[in-house]
């Protein structure tokens, strides 16, 4: 059955399970909004959300994305430990809390949320910089240690550099060029 599903509906039932019960729940968010005396204002927002992120901010993504990929691969020696997700994991993080959290980081909304809360909106700037620079050096110890386990004592497997310097050696070996003069 589930080599079946996979074939015909390209997941597995898992999936098939979780699709439909997802969009009775979206649908149970909708139908509560609509009777809300600001529905229309919330369901423009989403819409217009939706479209800004598929149109604007996904390209932009993948742009940044594939700048890192090309400058961490420029004259960069192979690693068995991929780095790109070192540094993708903690942006994701501070741009999702930053987009989450943006009056309050940037500073923009202060008479409204003293009028809401009592607070000031100050502290929001140094714990966004705090949270993000502490992601960032829990994602580099984490790296440190994956490269330390990965080139251990005596577990030195062959690099992409050493395997095609290996290949070479083989082939001028079996044109019977060798090494000599």
């Amino acid at each position: 059955m589930k080599k079946w599903l996979r074939v015909h509906y390209g997941a597995g039932p898992l999936h098939l399970l979780c699709l439909p019960a997802g969009l009775a729940f979206a649908g149970y968010l909708v139908w509560t909004i609509i009777p809300a005396a600001n529905s229309t204002r919330i369901l423009i927002w989403v819409v217009g959300a939706a479209v800004a992120h598929d149109l604007l901010l996904w390209p932009i993504y993948t742009i940044a994305d594939r700048g890192a990929q090309m400058i961490g691969r420029r004259g960069a020696p192979a690693s068995r430990v991929a780095w790109i997700n070192h540094l993708r994991i903690p942006a994701v993080l501070s741009v999702v809390t930053l987009a989450v959290s943006f009056p309050l980081v940037l500073r923009h909304s202060e008479g409204t949320y003293r009028a809401a809360t009592g607070l000031s909106e100050h502290p929001y700037l140094a714990r966004w910089l705090l949270l993000t620079g502490a992601a960032f050096a829990v994602s580099a110890v984490i790296y440190g240690v994956r490269l330390a386990r990965a080139a251990g004592p005596g577990d030195r497997r062959p690099n992409r550099q050493d395997d095609q310097r290996a290949n070479r050696q083989d082939d001028r070996q079996d044109t019977g060029r060798g090494d000599r003069p």
